[in-house]
C-alpha cells in the first residue's frame, strides 16, 4: 500500500490527537476481529502478506487487522495508550469466557506478539491499563485475561501461541508489576457475613490470577529460556523506559533483587521476582485464610500453616548483602519455589482442573509423607529436622488439596484413602516436631471422623473405622507428650458426637488411674468435650453428662494440684443441677484441701451463671436442706452432729454477685422464692449478703412487696381465731405461716440500705404523699391506702389487729421513711392518739419517731413538725400514771425520744461547740423543766380533771432527770464530751437552787450517771462532783446520800487520772464516810459507805 492509502486508512496524521473519526473506526475494527470466527482469523493472519486493496464499502478482514498493526505501531512511536484496543479486548474476554470466541483475544495477540515492538507496547500497555480505569468490569477482564496468558497451554485449543510461548518469561516479569495494585483489590474486595469475610467475585479473580502468575515463575521448562539473553535484556529495557503507561511499583528491595536476577540463569531470575514477592504472598495468603472460614475449615487450617511457614522464611532470609548471603537468597528462592508451586496449584479458588485430579494428588502426597518417614526412622538429628519439614510440606498440600474438595468428593476420597491415611498418619502422632503432630491430627480428624466440615451425628456416618483405632489412640493417652496433646482434641469430639459412650468411658476410666499422666490427660480429654459440646446441638445424654460431672467432682480431692485446679474450673461448665449438691456438700467437708477446692468451684458455676436466678434458688435449697440434717453429711466427711455454718458458705457468694451485671434479671426471682417460703430463715440471710446489690434494682422489689402485701388477707382473718386459745398442731402450724408470710416483706425491706428511702419522687415508696396538701397543713393525713411501701408499714404498724411482731418490725422500719414525709404522719397521729389516750398508738408514734432519730439523725430532728412531738410528750409525761400501767409505759416511750432529740442536739455541728444553750432547744426544756420549783403546771389526774397536782408536778420533773440518765447511755463518742460540757454545770447549779430533796437526789443520780458512763470525758468536772457528793452525803436527804455515796465510789473507780485529781478531796470523804458508816440510819447507805473505808484504807 502506497503512503497515501495508509494515510486514508488510519485517518489521522501521525503524532496527532485520535479525533471521533479515528476511535470509530478502532471500535469497528475490533468489533470485526473479535467477533469473527477464530479460523477465519487465523487465516486472515496466515494470508497477510502484503497490505490489501482498499474497498469502496466494507472492510475486509485483512484490512482491519492491518489498521490495528498501523495503530498500535504509531501508538508505540507517539507514546499514546492503547485503551481504545485494550477495553474492547477485555470486555470481549469477559463476555465470551466459556465461548470458543474468547480464543480470538489470544490469537490477536499471538500475532501482535511476533513483532517486538508491538509486543512491548501491547504488554506494557495492558499492565498499566488495570491501574489506570477505575472500572471493575474492566479489572475482572483484565485479571481473566492476565490469567489465561499465563495459562495459555491449557486454554488455547487449536490456537498457534508461538508467540506468547517465545516471550512468555518477559510477560512474566511485566505482569509481576501488577501485583500490588492486585493485591489492593483484593483487601478491598471482601464482604462481611455472619462475622465471616466473603470475597467478591472481581477478588477472586485477582487472587487466582496472582497465584497463577506465582506459581508460573516456579517453571523450569520454559520455552522462551530458549531466546538469547540478548534479546532478554532488551525486553527487561523497554520494560523499564519511561513510558507514561507502564505503572512500576519499585523500591529499594526491588530494584537490588531485580539487579541480582538479571545477573542470573533466566529460571532462577523467575524464582528472584517470586522472592521478591514473598511479602505480597504473606498478605494474599492472609486473606485467603480469612475467606476460608466459614466453608472450608480443614483448607483455612493448612493456610494457617502455610502463612506461617512464610513468615519464618521471610523472617529467616531477610536481608542479603554480600556473597554468601546471596547464596543464602538462591537457596531461600529455590526453597520458595520449589514449595510455592503446589501451595499455589492447590490455592486456586476457580480451578475445576485440581478436582478432577485429586486422587492422584492425594496419593503422591500421601506416598511422600511415607517415603520421608521411613527414610527419617534412619537418619540422625539434623537430618531428621530436614525430613520433617519435608514431612510439613505434604501434610499442608494434603490439607489444602482436602478442603477443597466438595461434600462428594470428599466422601469418596476417604472411602478410598481412608485406611491409607490412617496408617500413613498414624506413626506421625510419635514424631518429636509438634507441627507434624498438629498437622497429622487435623488431617486425621477430619479422615477418620468423615467430614471436613463441622461435626455433627447426622454426617458422621460410618465409624467403624475410628473404632477400630481407638484402642491404639487411648494409648497415647499414658505420656504427657506432643502426641497425647494432640490426640486429646481428636478424642473429644469423637466423643462429642459418637452414638454410643464406649470412647467416653475409657477416657472416664483413666480419670481413676493411679497414673498422674494419664489422669490429666483424661481430663484434658474431658476439658476439650466439654468445651466443643458447649452451644453444639449435639449433646451428650444425661447419663453420661453426669458419670462427667461425678468424675470431675472426684476430682476435687486428687493428690495432683493441677487436676484439682482443672476440675474445679470444668465444673463451672457443667449443667448445674448435676452438681450443686454435691458442691455444696463437699464445701462442708472435714478435708481443708477438699472444702477449699469444692467452694472454688461453687464459686465458678456461679459466676458462669450469673445472670441464671434459678441456678442460685437451686443453692439455697440445696443448703437449707443441709442446714436441716447436718448430719446426712457425714457420708461426705462433714462434722457430724455439728452445727451447720451457713454464712461460711454465703460470704462466699459476694465474689458471685460483683459479676452480676444486671441484678434486674436476678432479684425478681430470688424476691419470688423468699415471699415463697417466708419462714426460710437462710434466704433472709443469704439476702443481707447481697443487700447493697439489691438496692440497684429497689423498683422491682418493692413492685413485688407492694404486689404481694396488697394481696395479703386482712389480719382479723388471720389472726384473731388462734386468740385465747389452744391451737392444734396443724393450727399452730398455719398460725406460725401466717405470721411469717407478714413478717417476710417486713424483713426483705430491712435489708435493703437507707438510701432506697431517699427519692421522695418514688411512687413505689410514696405514692402520692409528697404533693398531699394534708402534709403540708399538717392535718390528719389518710394512710390506709396500700398502693405504697411507706403507707403499708405505716399502716401495720398502726393496726392493733396485727401480730406483735410483725407491728414491732414495721414501727422500727418506718424510721426509715423520708423525715418529710414521716415527721409529718407521726406528728398528726401522736397528737390524735395523746387527745384519745391511745396508748397502743402513742408508743408505736415514739418508736418510729426514735428510729428516725437514730437512722436520720438530725435531718428528722430539724423538722419544723418536731415542736408539735415535743408538746404532745409534754401532755403525756403529765398524766398521772402508777407504775408498769399503760400510761407509764408510753411515759418510757417518751422518756426515750427526748434522750434522743437531745443526744442529736448535742451532736450536732452547730450546738457542739461551746457549753451554751440554747433557749429554744431540747436540752434547756428539759433542765428547765427539772430545776423549777415554783412553776405552776397543769397536769391531768387518772380521773380526767384539771387540777394542780404537786405529786403529778414532781413525777414530771423526776422524768425530766430520767430523761438525762437515758441520755447518758445513749450518747454517742463523738459527742460525749459536750454532752458533758453542757450538762454537769447546769445540773450542779440545779442542785443548788432545788428545794425538792427528791428532784435534788434525782440530779445527784443524774451526775452519777454522767460519771459512771461518761468516765473518760469528766476529768475537768471531777472535783466538782466529789464536791456534790460530799454535800449530799452530808446534808441531803436518805435518797440523797445514797445517790451521793454511789456518786464517790463510781469517782473512786475512774481512770487514773480522774482519781489523782479527786486525792485531795478524799481525806474529807474518809473521815466522813468513816462518820456515816457507823452513824447513818439506812443499812443500804451504811454498807455503801463502810465499803468505800475499806477501800480508802487500803490505798
Amino acid at each position: 500500500m502506497e503512503e497515501g492509502e495508509e494515510h486514508h486508512l488510519i485517518g489521522h496524521n501521525s503524532g496527532s490527537e485520535p479525533g471521533p473519526m479515528v476511535s470509530a473506526t478502532v471500535g469497528r475494527t475490533m468489533t470485526t476481529l473479535l467477533s469473527a470466527k477464530p479460523k477465519k482469523l487465523q487465516d486472515a493472519i496466515s494470508n497477510l502478506h502484503s497490505p490489501p486493496k482498499i474497498a469502496p464499502l466494507t472492510v475486509s478482514m485483512e484490512q482491519s487487522l492491518w489498521f490495528l498493526h498501523k495503530y498500535i505501531g504509531e501508538a508505540a512511536e507517539t507514546g499514546e495508550h492503547l485503551d481504545q484496543v485494550l477495553v474492547p479486548i477485555l470486555q470481549h474476554t469477559l463476555t465470551t469466557r466459556e465461548s470458543k470466541r474468547g480464543n480470538n483475544v489470544l490469537i490477536l495477540l499471538n500475532w501482535l506478539f511476533q513483532d517486538d515492538v508491538l509486543f512491548q507496547v501491547t504488554v506494557t500497555n495492558l499492565a498499566a491499563v488495570i491501574s489506570r480505569r477505575d472500572d471493575r468490569y474492566v479489572a475482572l477482564g483484565w485479571c481473566i485475561l492476565g490469567r489465561s496468558l499465563i495459562e495459555y497451554e491449557n486454554v488455547a485449543k487449536n490456537v498457534t501461541t508461538n508467540a506468547i510461548r517465545e516471550k512468555y518469561d518477559v510477560i512474566l516479569k511485566i505482569f509481576c508489576s501488577c501485583v500490588t495494585h492486585l493485591l489492593s483489590i483484593i483487601c478491598k474486595g471482601s464482604n462481611m457475613h455472619e462475622g465471616f469475610e466473603l470475597p467478591t467475585r472481581l477478588a477472586v479473580a485477582a487472587a487466582d490470577f496472582i497465584l497463577s502468575l506465582t506459581v508460573a515463575l516456579t517453571r523450569k521448562d520454559l520455552a522462551s529460556n530458549n531466546i538469547t539473553k540478548r534479546q532478554t535484556s532488551s525486553f527487561v529495557t523497554a520494560k523499564s523506559q519511561p513510558l507514561n503507561s507502564l505503572v512500576t511499583a519499585t523500591n529499594v528491595r526491588d530494584e537490588d533483587t531485580l539487579r541480582k536476577a538479571s545477573e542470573q540463569p533466566p529460571s532462577l531470575e523467575l524464582k528472584f521476582l517470586l522472592w521478591n514477592n514473598l511479602e505480597e504472598l504473606i498478605t494474599l495468603v492472609k486473606k485467603l485464610t480469612a475467606w476460608s472460614r466459614k466453608s472450608r475449615s480443614l483448607q483455612a487450617k493448612g493456610l494457617e500453616r502455610v502463612l506461617k511457614w512464610l513468615k519464618e522464611l521471610k523472617q529467616h532470609n531477610s536481608s542479603f548483602q554480600d556473597e554468601t548471603e546471596l547464596q543464602m537468597l538462591k537457596t531461600g528462592s529455590l526453597l520458595l519455589s520449589s514449595c510455592w508451586k503446589h501451595y499455589g496449584m492447590l490455592l486456586r479458588l476457580e480451578d475445576h482442573k485440581i478436582s478432577q485430579q485429586h486422587k492422584e494428588l492425594l496419593e503422591q502426597y500421601l506416598s511422600g509423607i511415607q517415603f520421608y518417614a521411613d527414610d527419617q526412622a534412619e537418619e540422625h538429628d539434623a537430618s531428621k529436622s530436614s525430613k520433617s519439614e519435608t514431612i510439613n510440606f505434604f501434610l499442608n498440600c494434603l490439607l489444602l488439596l482436602l478442603g477443597r474438595l466438595d461434600n462428594e468428593q470428599f466422601a469418596n476420597a476417604v472411602t478410598e484413602f481412608g485406611s491409607q491415611v490412617s496408617q500413613v498418619l498414624i506413626p506421625q502422632l510419635r514424631c518429636p516436631d509438634e507441627e507434624v503432630i498438629n498437622g497429622a491430627i487435623s488431617i486425621f480428624k477430619a479422615v477418620v471422623l468423615g467430614t471436613n466440615r463441622t461435626l455433627s451425628k447426622r454426617s458422621l456416618g460410618d465409624v467403624r473405622q475410628m473404632d477400630a483405632l481407638l484402642p491404639l489412640l487411648l494409648n497415647l493417652l499414658d505420656e504427657r507428650d506432643a502426641a497425647a496433646k494432640a490426640i486429646v482434641k481428636l478424642l473429644a469430639e469423637y466423643c462429642s458426637i459418637c452414638s454410643d459412650s464406649e470412647c467416653l468411658n475409657e477416657v472416664l476410666k483413666r480419670i481413676d488411674s493411679k497414673n498422674v499422666a494419664q489422669r490429666r490427660n483424661a481430663i484434658d480429654v474431658v476439658s476439650d468435650l466439654i468445651h466443643v459440646s458447649s452451644g453444639s446441638t449435639n449433646t451428650l445424654p444425661q447419663a453420661s453428662w453426669q458419670d462427667v460431672a461425678n468424675h470431675l467432682l472426684e476430682c476435687l480431692g486428687d493428690e495432683d494440684q493441677i487436676i484439682k485446679d482443672q476440675a474445679a474450673k470444668l465444673i463451672s461448665m457443667i449443667d448445674p443441677p448435676l452438681v450443686l449438691s454435691t458442691l455444696v456438700d463437699l464445701s462442708y467437708s472435714t478435708e481443708e484441701s477438699m472444702q477449699i477446692s469444692a467452694s472454688t468451684a461453687l464459686v465458678a458455676l456461679l459466676v458462669n451463671h450469673k445472670h441464671n436466678p434459678e441456678i442460685m434458688c437451686l443453692l439455697l435449697d440445696c443448703l437449707s436442706k443441709l442446714s436441716q440434717n447436718p448430719d446426712s453429711g457425714a457420708v461426705i466427711g462433714t462434722k457430724e452432729g455439728s452445727t451447720l455454718d451457713v454464712d461460711r458458705l454465703l460470704k462466699l457468694l459476694s465474689e458471685w454477685a460483683k459479676h452480676v451485671e444486671d441484678w434486674h434479671v436476678v432479684v425478681g426471682p430470688l424476691i419470688d422464692k423468699m415471699l415463697a417460703e417466708p419462714s426460710n430463715a437462710l434466704i433472709v440471710r443469704f439476702l443481707s449478703h447481697i443487700s447493697e446489690y439489691l438496692a440497684e434494682a429497689v423498683d422491682i422489689v418493692f413492685n413485688r412487696l407492694v404486689l404481694y402485701m396488697r394481696q395479703q388477707k386482712v389480719i382479723d382473718e388471720c389472726n384473731s381465731k388462734w386468740k385465747g386459745k389452744t391451737d392444734s398442731k396443724s393450727e399452730a402450724t398455719k398460725h406460725e405461716h401466717c405470721l411469717f408470710s407478714r413478717l417476710c416483706p417486713l424483713l426483705i425491706i430491712r435489708l435493703l440500705p437507707l438510701r432506697v428511702f431517699d427519692d421522695l419522687n418514688s411512687p413505689l415508696v410514696y405514692g402520692d404523699l409528697p404533693s398531699n396538701s394534708a402534709l403540708r397543713e399538717n392535718r390528719q393525713i389518710n394512710i390506709e391506702v396500700s398502693d405504697y411501701i411507706a403507707a403499708l408499714m405505716i399502716s401495720r404498724a398502726l393496726s392493733k389487729s396485727e401480730f406483735e411482731d410483725v407491728r414491732k418490725l414495721a414501727a422500727e422500719l418506718c424510721g426509715r421513711i423520708h423525715p418529710e414525709i414521716l415527721v409529718p404522719i407521726l406528728s398528726s397521729e401522736l397528737e390524735s392518739a395523746a387527745n384519745a389516750k391511745d396508748t397502743f398508738k402513742i408508743k408505736v408514734c415514739l418508736f418510729s419517731f426514735c428510729t428516725s432519730l437514730m437512722v436520720r439523725g438530725n435531718s428528722a430532728y430539724k423538722h419544723p413538725n418536731v415542736f408539735t412531738i415535743r408538746k404532745t410528750i409534754h401532755q403525756i409525761l403529765s398524766w398521772s400514771s402508777v407504775d408498769s400501767d399503760e400510761i407509764s409505759k408510753a411515759q418510757h416511750g417518751c422518756i426515750d425520744c427526748l434522750a434522743l432529740m437531745l443526744c442529736t442536739e448535742i451532736q450536732s455541728p452547730k450546738s457542739s461547740k461551746g457549753t451554751a444553750i440554747a433557749r429554744d432547744s431540747i436540752l434547756a426544756y428539759v433542765t428547765n423543766q427539772l430545776a423549777e420549783d415554783e412553776k405552776d403546771s397543769s397536769f391531768e389526774s387518772e380521773g380526767g380533771d384539771t387540777v394542780t397536782d404537786a405529786t403529778a408536778r414532781l413525777s414530771f420533773r423526776l422524768c425530766m432527770a430520767n430523761v438525762l440518765i437515758s441520755a447518758c447511755q445513749k450518747i454517742s463518742d463523738t459527742g460525749k464530751k459536750s454532752f458533758v460540757k453542757k450538762i454537769v454545770p447546769c445540773v450542779i447549779r440545779s442542785i443548788g437552787e432545788v428545794v425538792e430533796p427528791d428532784i435534788r437526789a434525782a440530779c445527784v443520780q443524774v451526775l452519777f450517771s454522767v460519771a459512771y458512763h461518761l468516765k473518760s470525758s469528766i476529768f475537768s468536772h471531777s472535783n466538782d462532783l466529789l464536791s456534790v457528793a460530799l454535800k449530799s452525803l452530808r446534808d441531803g436527804s436518805q435518797k440523797e446520800r445514797m445517790a451521793g455515796a454511789k456518786l464517790v465510789m463510781c469517782l473512786m473507780a475512774s481512770e487514773e487520772d480522774v482519781v489523782e485529781s479527786i486525792s485531795a478531796g478524799l481525806l474529807e470523804a474518809r473521815a466522813l464516810l468513816q462518820k456515816l458508816s457507823s452513824t447513818e440510819p439506812s443499812p443500804d447507805v451504811r454498807q455503801i459507805c463502810r465499803q468505800l473505808v475499806v477501800w480508802l484504807t487500803s490505798r
